[in-house]
């Protein structure tokens, strides 16, 4: 009788406890937990889990106050509240982090030793003079503009801090760039160099409405693709914890996951919009698979983070998430992207734009005279004429434009400098109770 009793509890990950109780092996446990009943098992094991720390049985609401007091005193610890203490903690996180990582790279000697042959080899090959030069150029130049787009793209979605919107900053105003040089160039084809970096038209301009969308698309395709590629790269973090997490049977420093746990636990009383939007993913991941992520990686979606944490849990093959995000990141998605901006920055709307702006009454003339300057100053550098007629000073547009870029870049540091050192008060919190973990 007392077997049968726990057999269900025993489909979990407390192993341990399971087999005082039963006499069976945690092997033979495993087969429970790998059933196709896996959602009841994990809502099982996450209220066993509210209630069980080391053997002992603790009153759930005083683990949740407790838990509750801990997040809110690491959420004070940021750097316009706290500087100092905030500063200590990011510098021995950082340090924590580092020790870490020389411990696993110490262990993995022969791996560092091969990494160390291979970029002496490079090195060797890039100064030493010869024929194979112009290769090494065009090799290092198609290098660096692919790390720099794929680089964009981990930023964007990789999580650290609040994450950076690298496609409003610099993909999205590529694009725009580029659609209106198009335009006005009538040809796509700029001088390389000093394109990208810089965008003029070629000596010789094509005819008046020889440009179509589909030679706009093709011309920033590249850039395009492997920011995409970087998005998909930078949401594999959340999958690779959440499935170690699921075959280890540890509970995981991540409060994204537990989140996903107590989101398991509450699935039958959710009632706000949020929540019942993240059931809906997860929901859409787990029953419909491949398809299911590729849908909801093809659309704009903050929630794809639990798409990563669902397929990681219920151990969906790698090739099947990361297949499915990488079509849906770097070509569907990012096509859908590329043709909203190319369509908002071509020659007629942006004209239409501008009219409208100006007949917007009492302000409409002084707010239409500095876009009008915008447009007629990137006009006359498209065409070499930046010297003459180009009025002197800086646009307020462009200036303002760069500093929302240095601003933004600037909350993303403090932010991941915020986060790190609420990090290392978490590890603090579990030593000074190391019966509980906080969330």
């Amino acid at each position: 009788m007392v077997l049968e009793l726990s057999l269900p509890f025993c489909s979990c990950k407390n192993r341990n406890l399971c087999q005082n109780l039963t006499g069976q092996a945690p092997q033979e446990l495993l087969i429970y937990e790998m059933a196709e009943n896996g959602k009841n098992c994990d809502q099982r094991r996450v209220a066993m889990n509210k209630e069980q720390y080391n053997g002992n049985f603790t009153d759930p609401s005083s683990v949740n106050e407790k838990k509750r007091r801990d997040r809110e005193e690491r959420q004070n610890i940021v750097l316009w509240r706290q500087p100092l203490i905030t500063l200590q903690y990011f510098s021995l996180e950082t340090l924590v982090i580092l020790k870490e990582w020389t411990s696993k790279l110490w262990h993995r000697q022969s791996i560092v030793v091969s990494f160390l042959l291979l970029l002496a080899v490079l090195t060797a090959t890039y100064y030493i003079e010869g024929a194979h030069q112009q290769y090494v150029q065009r090799i290092e130049k198609q290098f660096l503009l692919y790390a720099y787009w794929i680089g964009l793209g981990i930023l964007s979605s990789v999580g650290l801090g609040t994450g950076l919107h690298t496609f409003l900053l610099y993909l999205g105003p590529h694009i725009a760039s580029v659609t209106l040089a198009a335009y006005e160039c009538n040809s796509v084809n700029f001088p390389e160099p000093p394109y990208p970096d810089q965008i003029i038209c070629p000596d010789e301009e094509g005819t008046e409405g020889t440009i179509s969308l589909w030679s706009i698309i093709s011309k920033v395709r590249i850039e395009a693709c492997m920011w995409g590629i970087g998005t998909a790269i930078g949401e594999l973090p959340p999958y690779f914890m959440a499935r170690a997490a699921r075959l280890s049977g540890a509970e995981p420093d991540d409060e994204e996951y537990q989140e996903f746990e107590e989101m398991l636990e509450h699935a039958e009383t959710a009632q706000d919009f949020a929540s019942r939007a993240k059931l809906a993913v997860q929901n859409l991941v787990q029953k419909v698979g491949f398809f299911g992520i590729l849908a909801c990686a093809s659309i704009p979606n903050p929630l794809f983070d639990l798409a990563g944490i669902t397929c990681g849990h219920f151990l969906v093959p790698f090739w099947t998430f990361f297949g499915a995000t990488l079509i849906g990141k770097a070509i569907i998605k990012m096509h859908i992207q590329k043709i909203f901006v190319i369509v908002t920055f071509s020659k007629h709307i942006v004209e239409q734009m501008v009219a409208f702006i100006g007949a917007v009454p009492g302000i409409g003339p002084s707010l239409q005279k500095p876009f009008q300057e915008y447009l007629e100053a990137q006009r006359q550098k498209l065409h070499h004429r930046s010297e003459m007629g180009t009025p002197q000073g800086e646009n307020w547009l462009s200036w303002m434009f760069e500093k929302l870029v240095v601003v933004m870049v600037c909350y993303f540091i403090l932010s991941i400098i915020n986060s790190m050192a609420q990090s290392y008060a978490k590890r603090i919190q579990q030593r000074l109770d190391p019966k509980e973990k906080t969330k």
